[in-house]
């Protein structure tokens, strides 16, 4: 098989050390064999050359929270859109993802274990996905989709086959339900353990499951080899309910205290912010057709939102990128990393952050996350030098070369 060595670019490694140049990047097969100064490699002849010109070199990036198989749309789209439709839509959907340089997600909700088993055998083009097949939920609570007048209307379809209905209230609820998305082929668990903006019958602070069922989840995925357990926490006391049950990561964190971001250091707890998710809610809401009750909660908390980002920051949480793509526009997902510098996150620390820290949320970092000989071949080459232009990623064509697995994905140079 031909090697491809990619030379002439910026190489941003994703361990966030300084942008290096006269490096150059081997590919052999599905692997990365070198990287390092051009002269430490020894060119054979036959090798395929990529040239970045001048462009950043980079791991694939990676985002910890989206919704492949959604994106949200008017409740009359929704009603009047056959089933099997959205199978195609979400083609489409890792497409743009793929096109916009993420070649690896954690779905947090709504991919059954077919899509991804279509992308791994080749039959469509996507990212590499870890998948949490539905979330668990209270009756009444976020993941709900009952309205006030009784009718059932979630954001996309659940309860079919491959994908439980998350709805559970009890410890011995949640072993069964837990052990129901795991039968599914869950990698990671999901759990709701606040109320959310987007549900109808509650609030981001509400506190969701008690410990003692938080507990039980946790513990659940611990007898399946350690599968880990995310966590939709909004309120800052569902936050250390669920850092104290365990719970290897905290989506959202809207209200995150001195106090919940302390536990979170301790106990080594993950933060996706998914500044975006709030942002795109405020924007579309017109186009989209959002609630009304999802726009005034998003007004009420979207700048505790950013002050929460930045006390997590300051004291020294982990903080993956993770966008819920899906509530938003896919592709659009590098959008986050400037949101999180305007919070007053440094601008290499948002690319170690969809990168290696990324990985490392995932378990994966011995296998992506950063550019070093011996990964998988996850590699992305851009139009500049990213981190002095984070505001730039969200264009696709400052997007020029995507390499997955070793497989050439995008290629605009």
């Amino acid at each position: 098989m031909t090697k491809t060595i990619i030379e002439n670019g910026l190489v941003i490694d994703g361990h966030g050390g300084e942008p290096r140049k006269g490096e150059v990047v081997v590919v052999d097969g599905r692997t990365i064999e070198y990287v390092g100064p051009k002269s430490g490699y020894n060119v054979q002849g036959n090798e395929h050359v990529v040239d970045a010109e001048g462009g950043a070199v980079l791991p694939g990036f990676i985002d910890t929270h989206v919704h492949m198989m959604m994106e949200y749309s008017p409740l009359s789209q929704r009603l009047t859109t056959p089933f099997a439709y959205r199978y195609f839509q979400a083609h489409q959907y890792m497409q743009a993802t793929l096109n916009a340089g993420i070649t690896t997600v954690r779905d947090a909700l709504g991919t059954d274990l077919g899509v991804k088993k279509a992308v791994q055998d080749g039959l469509v083009s996507g990212p590499r996905m870890q998948l949490s097949i539905n979330a668990l939920t209270i009756t009444g609570g976020h993941g709900d989709g009952t309205q006030l007048n009784g009718d059932v209307l979630d954001i996309q379809p659940f309860d079919y086959r491959g994908m439980p209905d998350g709805r559970c209230d009890g410890v011995a609820e949640v072993r069964k339900k837990a052990r129901e998305m795991l039968r599914a082929g869950a990698e990671v668990l999901k759990v709701h353990a606040t109320g959310g903006v987007l549900s109808p019958t509650d609030h981001p602070q509400f506190t969701q499951f008690s410990p003692e069922e938080l507990e039980a989840i946790v513990q659940e995925g611990q007898f399946r080899n350690g599968v880990k357990v995310m966590a939709h926490a909004q309120g800052s006391e569902g936050i250390k309910n669920a850092v104290h049950a365990g719970i290897h990561s905290i989506e959202h964190g809207i209200f995150i205290d001195d106090e919940a971001a302390e536990l979170m250091v301790e106990n080594g707890t993950f933060l996706m912010p998914t500044l975006l998710a709030p942002v795109s809610v405020l924007e579309t809401a017109d186009e989209k057709g959002m609630p009304q009750s999802a726009v005034d909660k998003t007004k009420d908390v979207i700048e505790y939102h950013r002050e929460s980002v930045k006390r997590a920051y300051d004291k020294g949480v982990k903080i993956a990128m993770g966008t819920d793509a899906g509530v938003m526009k896919h592709g659009t997902n590098l959008r986050e990393l400037a949101l999180m510098r305007d919070t007053g996150v440094d601008a290499m620390d948002t690319i170690v952050m969809t990168t290696k820290t990324a990985a490392e949320c995932l378990g994966w970092d011995d296998q992506i996350g950063t550019l070093e000989a011996g990964k998988l071949a996850d590699v992305v080459i851009t139009k500049g030098n990213p981190v002095e232009e984070l505001d730039a990623l969200q264009a696709h064509d400052y997007i020029r070369y995507v390499m997955k697995d070793g497989q050439v994905e995008k290629d605009a140079l």
